[in-house]
């Protein structure tokens, strides 16, 4: 869906930022060196310790991967049906409707206590009015405009950006130690980033300059042509 053409410095750009964030992001999963940053006295260094003993990273790994290729997917599938459905109210409609029956009939299937269902008026409540309107209506409307207007890889290039974001959340909330790993790819992610985002503003530029080219001439036209019919009469 993206126009590449290697010889112009917008479109390397694009390749190469693309390359080096995602690069980036690996960086700061597969390597950690030496450690920069260390809470002491944590209340949540338990919690990180029973977590990383889990036996159900691969699991876990495995289905984050499919969940992103299925995003993925989903984004390019959603740029072609903003197309041709501009109106981002039906489209958020159809997406939380289609949401709300699929998670309910798993939640069914995996959740057999009736008591599980029970809303109490304190921070569940506030926790699920939050998710929704923040996590699913302000992030999928956000989302549906950016494709309507940018298009899937300007939407995509943000998501490695999660991955720096996290590691600090990690940090702040959790006490989990900063490692030089994560800083080296965040850096690399930021790089990768930018150069993606010159990339789009650039060939932005460069189409609208191409599309006001031909109204230039067909306006400097038009005079002489009334000029030319004016002389005839």
């Amino acid at each position: 869906m993206e126009k590449l053409d290697l010889r112009r410095s917008s479109c390397q750009a694009k390749v190469l930022g693309t390359i080096v964030s995602v690069s980036g992001a690996f960086v700061v999963i597969l390597y950690k060196g030496s450690v920069i940053f260390s809470p002491s006295n944590s209340p949540h260094q338990n919690l990180m310790m029973i977590l990383q003993q889990s036996n159900k990273w691969v699991i876990g790994g495995l289905m984050l991967a499919m969940a992103s290729i299925l995003k993925s997917s989903w984004n390019i599938l959603q740029t072609s049906i903003v197309k041709n459905c501009p109106s981002m109210i039906t489209v958020l409609f159809f997406y939380t409707f289609f949401v709300t029956l699929q998670s309910t009939v798993i939640s069914l299937f995996l959740e057999s206590n009736p008591n599980a269902w029970v809303l109490r008026p304190d921070i569940e409540m506030i926790s699920i009015v939050f998710s929704a309107i923040f996590g699913s209506l302000f992030h999928i409307g956000i989302e549906t405009w950016c494709l309507h207007q940018k298009g899937p890889v300007f939407v995509a290039m943000f998501r490695p950006l999660a991955v720096p974001i996290s590691a600090v959340m990690v940090v702040i909330f959790l006490g989990e130690a900063l490692h030089l790993g994560s800083v080296i790819g965040s850096v690399m992610i930021a790089i990768g980033f930018y150069a993606m985002m010159w990339a789009q503003v650039k060939e932005s530029s460069s189409s609208a300059i191409e599309n006001e080219v031909p109204n230039l001439a067909a306006t400097q036209k038009t005079p002489l042509l009334q000029c030319s019919t004016s002389a005839d009469g």
